[in-house]
């Protein structure tokens, strides 16, 4: 584990000068809202969803310089999806990491835009980032627009902010979250395959997967660091689940019954990286990191 924090640090690395690069400068015009992209996009994060692109495409042979510009749309993608979530008609939360969230910071017009301006700026990345061919490019767009749109994370959200006050049998709980957190966490290994030119081989299908698998794992953890992890030691945290009136996993499961959950989930994860002729081991690693995270 510790060397896979050193993993995750160095892509974490790799795709904030990425994100440097394709930033607008804070001092361009309009220069309140290029601030506040930027003070949105390079917040401090774990950068799962980049080291998945990079995880997947290295294993099967892509080149880091392929993968950057991936990486960097899928994390742009991630940022303004956090900026909206936490906005007073979403999720309503005034912290994030410590920090005051977007519309705390600047306004919430801002963070609006701040958003908008994120999303857009992920497909001119992979617009313009390097790809092997123009079909390759084309694929790239196609699967973090889908991935990200109301078939994916924007229609998850849908999902979550109708299921408000109601308690969701398992199935409809788990298809929210295949759509709000698993679509561009799939997404991300996609992007990396592609970038790999092993779109259409028998492996990106286990990837994609392991990639399912991973995207409920992570919830199903997230869910029970709600009732037991850091953020929960003083109380319920802001923002929660269960402070929003919402369905999960321990309240439909019980605690241990979530436990096991995510422990199955790891497992069929893991199972779908049973390929003895290509190196899974940082996202083998990636997986027992999900569900042993405390935070």
């Amino acid at each position: 584990m510790q060397d896979f924090t050193a993993t995750l640090s160095r892509y974490g690395q790799r795709v904030e000068r990425a994100l440097e690069h394709w930033l607008p400068p804070a001092d361009r015009s309009p220069t309140r809202l290029h601030e506040a992209m930027r003070y949105a996009a390079l917040a401090p994060g774990k950068r799962l969803r980049p080291t998945l692109v990079y995880a997947a495409g290295g294993a099967l042979g892509a080149a880091p310089e392929l993968l950057d510009a991936p990486a960097a749309a899928v994390e742009l993608i991630h940022a303004y999806s956090l900026v909206h979530d936490d906005l007073p008609a979403m999720d309503d939360d005034d912290l994030r990491r410590g920090r005051p969230t977007c519309h705390k910071a600047y306004d919430e017009a801002t963070a609006i835009l701040v958003g908008d301006g994120l999303q857009t700026l992920a497909f001119e990345v992979l617009a313009q980032g390097p790809a092997c061919d123009d079909a390759t490019r084309v694929a790239m767009l196609a699967t973090l627009a889908t991935a990200s749109g109301s078939a994916g994370m924007v229609g998850g959200q849908a999902l979550d902010l109708a299921a408000t006050g109601q308690r969701l049998a398992l199935a409809a709980l788990e298809q929210l979250h295949l759509c709000k957190t698993g679509a561009l966490i799939r997404a991300s290994i996609r992007l990396g395959v592609l970038a790999a030119g092993a779109g259409a081989t028998p492996i990106a299908t286990q990837l994609d997967h392991y990639g399912r698998c991973l995207g409920l794992a992570f919830q199903v953890q997230d869910d029970i660091l709600d009732v037991v992890g850091d953020t929960a030691v003083l109380g319920k945290p802001q923002g929660s689940d269960e402070d929003n009136d919402k369905s999960t996993y321990p309240a439909l499961l019980g605690l241990e019954g979530a436990r096991a959950a995510a422990e199955a989930l790891h497992a069929e994860a893991l199972a779908n990286l049973a390929n003895g002729a290509v190196d899974f081991s940082v996202l083998r690693a990636l997986a027992d990191y999900v569900i042993t995270r405390q935070k």
